[in-house]
C-alpha cells in the first residue's frame, strides 16, 4: 500500500507530506483547492508522462516521493528485473525539472519510465484520466474471471498446461527425425555425405598446426641452406674448430701422465670432438636431403589446404570438427530407424492435441460458469449505485480443432468484457463507452466481489460525480466493503463518503505574501465534523449536528462489519 507522498514545488504546493493509512483515505477541499494536484503527483510518480506545467512557478523543478510497502512475489520479480533489491519498502522519487528533464529511482536505483510503470502497475490501479485502467486490458479481464472462477478453473488451466507441455516435447522430438520420410532420407544423405568427407580427410589433432611449422620452413629453405653450408664450412674445412679441438685434445693428453686434471680435460675434449663431428654429419645430411623438399611442400600446401576446407565447413578447430562428426554420426543413426518412432510420435501428437482441444473447451466451459454468477452479481452492485439499466456481459471468442497449435498456457480463445450503462444502448467493449465516473462504480462493482490481480491500493477520483442520497451512502459501504482488504485513496464531494473515511485528508488554498499555496493535512475530531458540514452544505449548528450523525453511523456500521 502507499504509505506516504512527499511533493516538493509541485504546482501550488510548495512542500507537502502526506501519510496515508490502511483501509480508505479520502481528499477532500473546495472545488479549485487542488485535489487534482495530488492525484496528478501520484500519477506522475507512477510513470505518467511528465508535463513541465508541473513545475511550481518561480522554481527549477518539482520531485514527487512516493513510499509503498508490499511483500508480492511478482512484485519481488520486477524489482530484480530493475536490478533493485527486492525489499517491503519502495522507495519510488521522481524528478522533473522547468526545462522538461525527468529522473526516476527506486530505492536509488535509475530506471526508465517503461520500467517505473511495470512495477508501479502491480502497486497502484488510478481510476481516474491516467493509463492505469487495470480492467481495460483483455488480459487483466482474463485474469480477474479465472479468480472468480477459483477451484475449478484453476485445475481446468492446470490441465491445460501439462498437454502443452506433453505437445512441446512430442513436436522437440518429431523436430529431430527431420519430418516426413522423404525429409528424412533427404537429410540422411546430407549426413553421409558430411561423415564420409570427414572421415576421409580424418583430421588429425595438432597435425594443422605442425604442418604450418613445415610450410614456414620450406618457404624460408633458401636462409636455411645458406646457413647450413656456412656451419658446414666452419666446422669442416682446414684449421676448423675441429681441427682446432683434436690439436688441443692431443697437447693435454700428452701431459696426461703428470697429473690426473690434464688426462680429464683431454677426454672432456676429445668427447666435444665426437659431439662437432655428429653435428658436422646431421648438417651434411640435411643439406644432402634438400633435393627432395619441392614435392614434400606441394603435398604439406595440399594438406593444409584439405584441412582449412574441414575447419571451414564444419568448425572453427580440431575439437568442433570432431564434436559435428560425432552429432552427425548420432542424428543419422536416429534418423536411420526413425520411420516407426515418427508414425508412432506423430499419432501421439493426434491423441495429445485433441486432449488438448478437450481441456481448452472445458476450461472455457468453466469460465463461461464462472462469468454467468459473476456478472449478475456486477449489475446487481451497479442498479445500487445509481446505474439502474446497467447491463453487463463476457463475450467468448470461438475456435476450432485446428486453433489447438495457438493454445498457450491460458487455453484458447481470449475474453473481452461488455458493458452499457443505459437502456437501449447496445453493449461496447469497455474501454470504449464508459465514462469516468462509470468506470470508477463499475470498478467498485467488480472489487465488491472480490480482490483484483493482488494489486494493494486503489486511487478513485470523484466516483461520486452527480449522484447523492442513497446512491451514495451505497458507495461508502462498498468502499468500506473493499477497504477491508485493499487501501483505497479517494477524492470526494460526499459527506456521506467522507464520513466512513479511515484518514481524512483536507486539501486547501491560501495566499501569502501575493502568493497562492495548496496546504494538505489530516483533519480529525472538531475540525473534521467542520469539514464534513461542509460537504453537506451549511456551518449551523443543526449542519453540525447531521455531520456528527454522519461519522457516528458510519463508526457503527464498520464496527458491525468487522
Amino acid at each position: 500500500m502507499l504509505r506516504k507522498l512527499i511533493l516538493q514545488n509541485v504546482a501550488l504546493v510548495e512542500r507537502a507530506e502526506l501519510e496515508f493509512s490502511a483501509g480508505l483515505n479520502v481528499l477532500t477541499g473546495e472545488t479549485g483547492a487542488g485535489k487534482s494536484v495530488i492525484l496528478d503527483a501520484i500519477d506522475f510518480v507512477l510513470g505518467a508522462k511528465a508535463e513541465k506545467s508541473m513545475v511550481r512557478s518561480g522554481e527549477s523543478a518539482a520531485s514527487v516521493i512516493a513510499e509503498f510497502s508490499a511483500a508480492d512475489p511478482e512484485v519481488f520479480a520486477v524489482l530484480g528485473e530493475l536490478d533493485v533489491e527486492p525489499e517491503e519498502t519502495i522507495l519510488i522519487a521522481r524528478k522533473l525539472t522547468a526545462d522538461g528533464r525527468s529522473t526516476l529511482k527506486v530505492n536509488g536505483v535509475p530506471v526508465t519510465a517503461a520500467m517505473l510503470r511495470k512495477l508501479t502497475s502491480l502497486l497502484v490501479d488510478l481510476h481516474g484520466q491516467s493509463e492505469h485502467f487495470f480492467l481495460l486490458r483483455e488480459s487483466n479481464q482474463l485474469k480477474l474471471l479465472d479468480g472468480m472462477g477459483g477451484a475449478p478453473v484453476a485445475e481446468k488451466k492446470a490441465a491445460v498446461g501439462a498437454l502443452l507441455a506433453r505437445r512441446k516435447q512430442i513436436l522437440s522430438e518429431l523436430s529431430l527425425l527431420g519430418g516426413d520420410a522423404a525429409s528424412r532420407a533427404r537429410r540422411a544423405d546430407i549426413l553421409s555425405y558430411q561423415i564420409a568427407e570427414i572421415e576421409r580427410v580424418d583430421p588429425k589433432e595438432g597435425e594443422e598446426e605442425a604442418l604450418c611449422a613445415k610450410r614456414d620452413r620450406y618457404r624460408n629453405l633458401e636462409r636455411i641452406l645458406e646457413a647450413l653450408r656456412g656451419a658446414s664450412d666452419y666446422l669442416t674445412a682446414d684449421g676448423s674448430g675441429e681441427d682446432a679441438l683434436r690439436g688441443a685434445q692431443r697437447q693435454l693428453l700428452s701431459i696426461a701422465k703428470f697429473d690426473a686434471r690434464y688426462e680429464a680435460l683431454s677426454d672432456r675434449l676429445e668427447n666435444l670432438g665426437a659431439e662437432l663431428a655428429d653435428i658436422a654429419e646431421e648438417i651434411d645430411s640435411e643439406l644432402s636431403s634438400a633435393d627432395d623438399v619441392g614435392a614434400d611442400a606441394e603435398a604439406v600446401e595440399a594438406r593444409l589446404d584439405e584441412l582449412k576446407g574441414i575447419r571451414k565447413k564444419y568448425g572453427g578447430d580440431y575439437a568442433a570438427v570432431c564434436a559435428f562428426l560425432r552429432q552427425a554420426k548420432e542424428e543419422l543413426a536416429l534418423l536411420t530407424d526413425s520411420g516407426a518412432r515418427y508414425e508412432a510420435l506423430t499419432a501421439e501428437l493426434e491423441t495429445a492435441e485433441t486432449a488438448l482441444f478437450a481441456a481448452c473447451e472445458a476450461l472455457t466451459a468453466a469460465r463461461k460458469a464462472a462469468a454467468e454468477g459473476f456478472t449478475a452479481r456486477v449489475v446487481e452492485e451497479l442498479k445500487s449505485l445509481n446505474i439502474p439499466s446497467a447491463r453487463f456481459e463476457i463475450q467468448f471468442d470461438e475456435y476450432a480443432r485446428e486453433d489447438v497449435a495457438k493454445a498457450t498456457s491460458e487455453g484458447l480463445g481470449g475474453v473481452r468484457f461488455l458493458f452499457s450503462a443505459n437502456a437501449g444502448e447496445p453493449l461496447k467493449e469497455l474501454g470504449k463507452i464508459i465514462s469516468g465516473g462509470e468506470m470508477s462504480r463499475f470498478m467498485l462493482a467488480v472489487k465488491a466481489q472480490s480482490s483484483l490481480g493482488g494489486i494493494g491500493t486503489y486511487l478513485f477520483d470523484e466516483i461520486d460525480a452527480g449522484i447523492g442520497g442513497r446512491t451514495a451512502r451505497a458507495i461508502a459501504e462498498k468502499f468500506e466493503k473493499i477497504a477491508r482488504g485493499v487501501q483505497i485513496i479517494a477524492v470526494t464531494h460526499l459527506a456521506q463518503i467522507a464520513a466512513f473515511a479511515d484518514r481524512e485528508l483536507l486539501i486547501e488554498k491560501q495566499e501569502r505574501a501575493g502568493k497562492t499555496f495548496t496546504t494538505i493535512r489530516e483533519v480529525e475530531g472538531e475540525e473534521r465534523v467542520a469539514e464534513i458540514a461542509r460537504l453537506i452544505g451549511g456551518e449551523s449548528e443543526h449542519v453540525a449536528a447531521h455531520a456528527r450523525a454522519l461519522i457516528e453511523e458510519a463508526a457503527a456500521y464498520k464496527n458491525s462489519h468487522r
